[in-house]
């Protein structure tokens, strides 16, 4: 079936437009778009008849491209109760994300063939959105020996990531990143000096000393980025730093890109939104790695993004039950779910005006998809037809136990937002609507 998207606002991120038109969709891809709402002629000029379309008027809402969010924790296998490729998948639909990108800390974690074929025929067969795995770089995130990263990237992997266990050995680095270069494969790397942040719930400052908490100074994420940057140098590998979160790694990772490295970097949609005040009165389900920030970095962080020097923003997705969250700051696991919550937490950054659209986009869609060498997250003729209908101005009072994730650990919580998912669609057909 043909379809036309008809009377939509077209978020565009690789023109940098925001701007009404149409957009043809046939065979799951984009086959044309206009800058009008002229159905006969768009139609016409695609040799179509327009019994043969199915139109979808958009009512002036706004489609972009689906969102392609790196760094999705699925719990399976081991924990499949804090969250499945189904429940995943459903949240990520909801949530106007049409590629996760799965990371290997799972029980066991993918680090084999074998366990990377299990969860690529589980996503398979239960995900309605498309799932993409990273594998662990080293043999069960311990840091010691190398994974077949020949092996694992035949079977399926897109990137390699030991998530944020740092992998302290800088001669085991050295060499899976050696090893990697020769592969052409995507390494993915947690910044963060490892003996300065082991046991940190909080960031160093005055919060931190006035609640008591064990923290840790931002200068730890600058100094395991200027590591890795420093080992990039040395084997020129493919490098994407997955959360920069702090104001003092900037000028490193600029210096970084200027010299040519193959580097990029992420940040969280948490810490583009929420700083270490929102901690408040002990609340775990604010706890996350790395811990919040202060207000200048969340502000240095933003304007990151806003220049491109950091191209990537996700959402960090990391299910805990409540068991896990219901205890003592410290001792609660760090994390928080946010496939449905990305979305409408990016758009306070539109309404504080801090970043446009397109730019949300672009560091949402279109970036993660050239990092890992895909089609998606673009609006142009050819595109996989994996697209989001949205409404950035419609309120709501988000209810975590509305959230489609089988975990509920949301610091978004019953606040006040604005921007609804009214459609989501991969490959041209939908996968979710808000009334359905």
């Amino acid at each position: 079936m043909t379809t036309l998207f008809l009377n939509a606002r077209l978020i565009d991120p690789e023109t940098g437009t925001d701007a009404p038109g149409s957009l043809l969709v046939q065979h799951g891809k984009i086959l044309a778009r206009a800058d009008q709402s002229d159905k006969e002629m768009l139609l016409a000029d695609n040799g179509l008849r327009a019994e043969d379309v199915q139109v979808v008027d958009c009512n002036g809402k706004c489609l972009a491209p689906g969102i392609v969010d790196i760094g999705v924790k699925v719990c399976e296998p081991g924990e499949r109760h804090k969250e499945s490729y189904k429940s995943a998948g459903l949240a990520a639909a909801a949530g106007g994300v049409t590629t996760i990108v799965t990371r290997p800390d799972t029980s066991p974690c993918i680090d084999s063939p074998e366990t990377l074929e299990f969860v690529t025929r589980r996503a398979q067969a239960d995900a309605p959105v498309n799932v993409l795995p990273m594998a662990a770089l080293t043999k069960g995130r311990e840091g010691r020996e190398m994974t077949e990263i020949g092996f694992l990237l035949d079977a399926g992997a897109v990137a390699f990531t030991d998530c944020d266990h740092v992998v302290t050995s800088t001669k085991v680095l050295s060499r899976a990143l050696t090893y990697a270069k020769s592969c052409g494969a995507l390494v993915i790397a947690h910044p963060q000096e490892p003996g300065l942040s082991q046991g940190a719930a909080a960031t160093s400052g005055k919060f931190a000393a006035l609640r008591g908490l064990p923290s840790v100074s931002p200068m730890a994420e600058r100094m395991g980025l200027d590591r890795d940057i420093a080992l990039l140098e040395m084997t020129g590998a493919k490098y994407h730093a997955d959360q920069i979160t702090t104001a003092r790694a900037l000028p490193a990772l600029e210096r970084a890109k200027a010299n040519g490295l193959d580097i990029t970097a992420g940040t969280s949609i948490h810490h583009l939104t929420l700083n270490e005040l929102d901690v408040a009165d002990y609340r775990t389900f604010f706890k996350v790695k790395p811990p919040l920030r202060s207000e200048d970095d969340r502000l240095a962080v933003v304007e990151a993004v806003r220049s491109g020097l950091i191209d990537v923003i996700s959402s960090m997705h990391t299910p805990q039950d409540e068991e896990s969250k219901r205890l003592p700051f410290e001792e609660a696991a760090a994390g928080a779910v946010a496939l449905e919550t990305l979305l409408p937490a990016a758009m306070r950054l539109y309404h504080a005006e801090l970043l446009d659209l397109p730019t949300l986009f672009r560091a949402m869609a279109l970036n993660p998809s050239r990092r890992l060498g895909l089609a998606s997250g673009r609006l142009s003729a050819g595109a996989p037809a994996d697209l989001v209908l949205f409404d950035p101005d419609a309120p709501l009072v988000l209810d975590r136990f509305k959230l489609q994730s089988k975990s509920k650990n949301t610091p978004f919580d019953t606040q006040r937002m604005q921007g609804r998912v009214l459609a989501t669609y991969v490959a041209g057909e939908p996968v979710y609507r808000k009334d359905a």
